[in-house]
């Protein structure tokens, strides 16, 4: 079994001698190791690039389902604010459909009320992509979380 010094000498670590006792560099060993890490980083280069360029796209995506969604939800809200003060006073119109029209209504009010927060955090995930700049993506990883949560609450429970 090699000693720890000759194992320290296998793996490019420098010993010096300080007086009689032999020692292993703290700097070369931390070099070796930053080696190590750059030799990953450059195998995975082409994967991880390609995950940042897909993150990229699924903002995109969800940028311009979210605009198509607003967009559709203000003109649902524009229709409903004009016909269900009429639908109330219309005996006819079944209270289940009248219910369902008003849960509509309530449904894209709140897509709209969310609609600013919605996004900004998009601009901003997709900026801090764009940039590289993990930091960015922590801060915003919390606001998307919450996007989602939003979106969850909003999505109508099949039952």
């Amino acid at each position: 079994m090699p000693t720890p010094l000759k194992a320290a000498v296998k793996s490019g670590a420098v010993v010096s001698k300080a007086g009689a006792a032999s020692y292993v560099k703290f700097s070369d060993k931390l070099t070796g190791s930053i080696n190590d890490i750059v030799k990953i980083i450059e195998q995975h280069k082409e994967m991880i690039d390609s995950i940042q360029e897909i993150a990229l796209e699924l903002t995109s995506s969800i940028g311009s389902l979210h605009t198509l969604t607003v967009k559709y939800a203000r003109t649902a809200n524009g229709i409903l604010d004009v016909l269900l003060p009429i639908l109330k006073n219309l005996p006819l119109i079944p209270k289940n459909i009248m219910q369902m029209l008003v849960n509509l209504e309530s449904l894209t009010q709140k897509i709209i009320d969310n609609e600013a927060a919605t996004s900004k955090t998009i601009m901003d995930v997709r900026s801090g992509l764009q940039t590289g700049d993990a930091n960015k993506l922590k801060a915003h990883a919390g606001q998307l979380q919450n996007v989602t949560r939003t979106i969850a609450a909003i999505i109508p429970k099949q039952g």
